[in-house]
């Protein structure tokens, strides 16, 4: 996707707030964040919403969701945390890249 903001973001043309970087997973502080802890974990493979995810995206969706709870105690989140995914534009999406929000308070 050559006009996707995340897909840039994975490239390198536009800058992050990068908190964890691996082959295939980037997480990144929200730039309009709501709440004091705010950041996002996108699959470095362009895939559009969750509505578009198969078997093929399993691994990579396990990988996200397992690796929210350990960013989100990094991020000074042990008492808990939100998570969202918003799915088409009905869904509140914005940016058209998959990405999971976890947010929250530090204790």
């Amino acid at each position: 996707m050559t006009d996707c903001i995340f897909c840039k973001i994975v490239a390198g043309q536009i800058p992050a707030n990068k908190i964890y970087e691996d082959d295939d997973v980037l997480a990144f502080h929200d730039i309009r964040p709501i709440a004091p802890v705010h950041f996002m974990l996108i699959p470095k493979l362009h895939v559009d919403s969750l509505a578009h995810c198969g078997p093929e995206h399993e691994a990579v969706l396990g990988k996200m969701l397992t690796l929210a709870p350990k960013l989100a105690r990094e991020q000074g989140l042990e008492g808990g945390f939100k998570t969202g995914i918003n799915t088409g534009r009905g869904g509140g999406q914005e940016v058209f890249h998959l990405h999971v929000h976890v947010f929250g308070h530090k204790n």
